[in-house]
């Protein structure tokens, strides 16, 4: 049970993060160096941004879940796979560049992520 609360934990933090990145794209007036008060009030009011907040808790709630079952030490390394998600989330659906650096990369994340999954503890 400990993997499914981790898989929900990856799956709510990666919907969050997509969520803002289309809301606060929709709204680029709506950012911290542009500090534009009205447009980030109406950024945060808005219901998917709002979603992203709660999927943010949520996370955390499945989070707290799957460390009351598992070491840290082992729960945590499968947090690193919220990276690839997001990067190929975001090249499908905001069209960002995947180049060789962002490739390996993800693989590094991924090969350390089943390393350290096969480590006893």
């Amino acid at each position: 049970m400990s993997y499914v609360f981790i898989a929900m934990t990856i799956l709510l933090t990666v919907y969050g993060q997509i969520t803002l990145k289309w809301q606060v794209g929709l709204n680029p007036g709506a950012t911290i160096d542009g500090l534009n008060p009205r447009a980030i009030i109406t950024l945060l009011l808005n219901p998917w941004v709002i979603s992203a907040f709660a999927a943010a808790f949520g996370a955390s709630l499945c989070w707290m879940a799957a460390i009351s079952r598992m070491p840290l030490s082992k729960a945590y390394p499968f947090t690193a796979l919220s990276f690839p998600l997001v990067a190929v989330l975001t090249v499908l659906l905001f069209r960002e560049s995947f180049d060789s650096h962002k490739i390996a990369g993800t693989a590094l994340i991924i090969l350390g992520v089943i390393v350290l999954s096969r480590s006893g503890a």
